[in-house]
């Protein structure tokens, strides 16, 4: 008797953009391998379906029904979608403040079914960090929400996806040591004791959410040229060298650091799991170059499985009319969160 389709809920994101769409296109096409439930409007996402593809059933739920006794198991013939209602009209393309505060329910609601035992993972559309701040509430993203929510002192941000065309690497993941700072700011934010934790988790997490036995992490030096022996700053051999020395000491495959121009290449990437990059412009280019489209945002370091899409609420393709956005990185995240999923119950 073949194993019980996993639940994964989809938040729909910023309901102006693409995220509906994406969210309902994707979750149908992998309905056979997951039990994908939507957290949005779900009047809004039933008759966006309906102008998708007559075929794609929507029923909907309501969240304190799903309180009250849980989340059913649909079979294939139908998607889930439990309500969470916007407070205005949707017009694509053009952001409304009064539906800022309904998606940020959406994440409550994912968080609160996870931690009820709801849902296996969360894959979250794009949503807009505008409108939830114009709507009165403070917010800088999905990575930071998480984290506060659940408690977490320190979250990862990590990219992956597989390259294509690449002979040798199956899947390029990228991690951050550093996430949206400004350039000027990134040399000070790094530390020998942040370092050692951000290595601890993606060791951490690559081992219990990916089934990595003995995980390879690169990491790169934050100098061009791996600081040339000092001669282009000293950052590698006061800060990132130390860090990599204590994490081997914990058993951690840590090596490096390496200089970034060269490092991404097949021949060092074939026997490498993971790469942790000093800033978000010296490792994210790489990979979305490799992989946009198909590419997959993972937070490590949470009590939750979290993935996400490569790219933002596309405002300009929504305000077009259904059709026009590419599903693909939505697929790529739910298909990540299963395996996520079935390696952790390994």
């Amino acid at each position: 008797m073949p194993a019980p389709r996993p639940t994964i809920c989809i938040t729909t994101g910023e309901p102006a953009g693409i995220g509906p769409e994406i969210a309902l296109r994707a979750a149908w096409a992998l309905r056979e391998q997951v039990n994908c439930v939507l957290l949005g409007d779900a009047a809004f996402l039933a008759m966006t379906a309906q102008a998708l593809d007559p075929a794609i059933r929507v029923s909907a739920l309501s969240l304190q029904a799903v309180r009250n006794g849980g989340v059913p198991h649909f079979g294939a013939e139908r998607l889930c979608a439990i309500d969470v209602p916007l407070a205005a009209h949707v017009v694509p393309g053009t952001l409304d403040k009064e539906n800022g505060r309904a998606v940020l329910a959406m994440l409550d609601a994912a968080i609160e079914g996870v931690q009820a035992g709801w849902f296996a993972a969360v894959v979250t559309a794009p949503l807009q960090k505008s409108t939830i701040n114009d709507a009165g509430v403070p917010f800088s993203g999905h990575t930071e929400y998480f984290a506060e929510r659940t408690g977490t002192p320190q979250v990862v941000m990590m990219l992956a996806g597989a390259p294509a065309g690449v002979e040798g690497v199956a899947q390029l993941r990228v991690a951050l040591a550093t996430t949206h700072l400004p350039l000027k700011d990134v040399a000070g934010a790094l530390t020998q004791e942040g370092l050692g934790r951000t290595l601890d988790i993606i060791h951490h997490d690559l081992r219990t959410k990916f089934g990595l036995a003995a995980p390879c992490i690169l990491v790169t030096g934050l100098n061009p040229h791996a600081g040339e022996n000092g001669y282009l700053g000293r950052e590698e051999i006061d800060t990132i060298t130390p860090a990599l020395e204590a994490a081997r000491a914990r058993g951690i495959d840590a090596r490096g650091p390496y200089p970034a121009d060269t490092l991404f290449q097949p021949k060092y990437l074939q026997d490498a799991d993971c790469v942790l990059a000093m800033y978000h412009d010296q490792g994210l280019p790489v990979l979305k170059f490799a992989t946009f489209g198909r590419g997959v945002n993972v937070t490590l370091g949470l009590p939750l499985i979290r993935t996400s899409v490569d790219h933002g609420t596309a405002l300009d393709l929504a305000a077009k009319g259904l059709g026009h956005a590419d599903c693909g990185s939505m697929e790529q995240a739910i298909a990540t969160a299963l395996a996520m999923v079935r390696a952790s119950r390994a």
